[in-house]
């Protein structure tokens, strides 16, 4: 995802308190073009970085000062014919008139802030983490099941509503319905939030909406949660057709990039659906602490067939 210098001036112009100096017509100019970490989209001058959204602190500005026009003219001018995003004085240093001039000859955005360039660029590397972060939508509930961030996920009609309405009636809570908002936050990340429409509601087949904080309170609703694992709901008869019953490796969905564990579980009358889930998510949890019970059952198996077998 990218972002304009614009955007990143509005959403941080209180807590970074920039201004413009030069360069407004170039607010359009994009950060986080082909998918840049964001410690690679904002940084101290670099000219290594040409995409790199540069900034002047009293290092690099005692370091510039120090040279003569012919030495600023060829920086200016590697600098404007790079077409970074834009140029950040810090501390309130007053630029080079030099560089005020080719900023705004250029239309290369040239902003000031009164803070250190350190706070700065953790501010701004902080910000564009979450504000270029991949991002999609799914098809839902998302709760908080004994602490680890779940997507029920599985056909319409199959119960995924009241299974969500049960899970907190045990003292689980909810994050979203019907449509969850995912972004990758970290390279092992990924953190799913509701929609401001949808928030704390739960549609449930013939109660209608619920107000799930006002019904079961605010310890009932969680504003976001990461994503660990998928339970998925089927009907028994393509649960016998598509998949194994004891399958011998752990099954996984791609959600942005990341391989998310994933749980099947066949939905008939009479099952619990409560139970198993909460079940998957403590087997879910025995498996990050690396305890694979499949794994240990085969190994059980082949100790058997050796003693038989001598």
């Amino acid at each position: 995802m990218t972002v304009t210098v614009q955007q990143l001036v509005d959403a941080n112009r209180e807590s970074l308190d920039f201004t413009w100096l030069a360069g407004a017509r170039g607010m359009d100019r994009l950060l986080g073009m082909g998918g840049g970490a964001p410690a690679d989209l904002v940084g101290y001058l670099n000219l290594i970085h040409p995409a790199r959204l540069h900034v002047f602190g009293r290092a690099e500005t005692a370091y510039y000062d120090r040279l003569d026009d012919a030495r600023h003219k060829a920086i200016l001018d590697d600098l404007v014919a790079a077409h970074p995003p834009a140029l950040i004085v810090t501390e309130g240093i007053s630029p080079d008139p030099m560089m005020v001039e080719y900023c705004e000859r250029d239309g290369l955005p040239l902003l000031s802030s009164p803070l250190s360039a350190a706070s700065v660029i953790d501010a701004l590397r902080y910000w564009l983490a979450k504000a270029t972060a991949e991002n999609t939508s799914m098809h839902g509930v998302f709760m908080d099941v004994l602490g680890m961030g779940v997507l029920i996920s599985g056909e319409s009609g199959l119960g995924k509503s009241e299974l969500a309405l049960e899970l907190i009636s045990r003292g689980h809570g909810l994050v979203a319905d019907d449509v969850v908002d995912f972004r990758r936050i970290a390279p092992h990340a990924i953190e799913g939030r509701c929609p401001p429409l949808l928030r704390n509601m739960l549609e449930v087949r013939g109660l209608g909406l619920l107000d799930i904080r006002t019904i079961f309170g605010e310890t009932a609703i969680r504003p976001k949660m990461k994503l660990k694992l998928i339970v998925h709901l089927l009907r028994r008869s393509v649960m016998e057709n598509e998949y194994q019953r004891l399958p011998l490796e752990a099954l996984t969905q791609d959600v942005l990039g990341l391989a998310i564990r994933k749980v099947v579980i066949p939905v008939a009358a009479g099952r619990n659906i409560a139970v198993l889930t909460e079940a998957a998510v403590r087997s879910t949890v025995l498996s990050l602490r690396g305890i694979d019970t499949m794994k240990e059952f085969i190994e059980r198996q082949h100790q058997l067939i050796d003693q038989s077998g001598s």
